[in-house]
């Protein structure tokens, strides 16, 4: 009897054991550095590349996998790509992550008509190291808002009754930098 290899089970089954979101990362604090290819600009994005020069809103996205992923699903994500603008003129950068392959990142991209950058974390390596959370096969959603010096300023995390802070939310807590 064959077995798939470690890398693809471990793969499969990633995100089903629950894990609730924690907010481990102080207000203050610098979160962990990342790098991860931006599936919209066809580029590799690091973190700590906007380190003193601009303030950041991480945005991360429950995308669960592609045999369940419907356009339909994401209307956070494209109300965050509809105000991408707004927060660019407030001086603020937006990452939106996704947790799945660069390939289905694409298609998200795609399918949302996507300006702002959508990172692919396939291993997602970067929402455990912001402990988003787990649940029913996909990382939780979260948001952060670094300052211009890379401190965490502002920090939601999932919860049944407010899944996600919402763009007016997320504009206010930069206005307040």
């Amino acid at each position: 009897m064959q077995t798939a290899p470690p890398s693809t089970t471990v793969a499969k089954w990633r995100y089903w054991l629950p894990l609730p979101p924690r907010l481990e990362l102080p207000l203050g604090q610098i979160p962990p550095d990342f790098a991860l290819w931006d599936v919209t600009h066809k580029r590799t994005v690091r973190l700590a590349n906007w380190r003193g020069k601009q303030p950041v809103v991480v945005v991360f996205c429950r995308i669960a996998a592609a045999i369940a992923y419907s356009p339909q699903h994401h209307t956070h994500l494209v109300a965050m790509n509809d105000t991408y603008t707004q927060f660019r003129n407030a001086g603020a950068e937006v990452l939106a992550v996704s947790p799945q392959p660069q390939r289905q990142t694409q298609a998200v991209v795609d399918d949302l008509g996507l300006s702002l950058p959508l990172l692919s974390d396939p291993t997602g390596s970067v929402f455990r190291d912001y402990q988003t959370g787990q649940a029913m096969g996909a990382p939780l959603p979260a948001q952060f808002l670094l300052d211009a010096q890379g401190r965490l300023r502002y920090c939601h995390l999932f919860s049944l009754l407010h899944p996600v802070a919402l763009p007016a939310a997320l504009l206010a807590a930069l206005e307040q930098l």
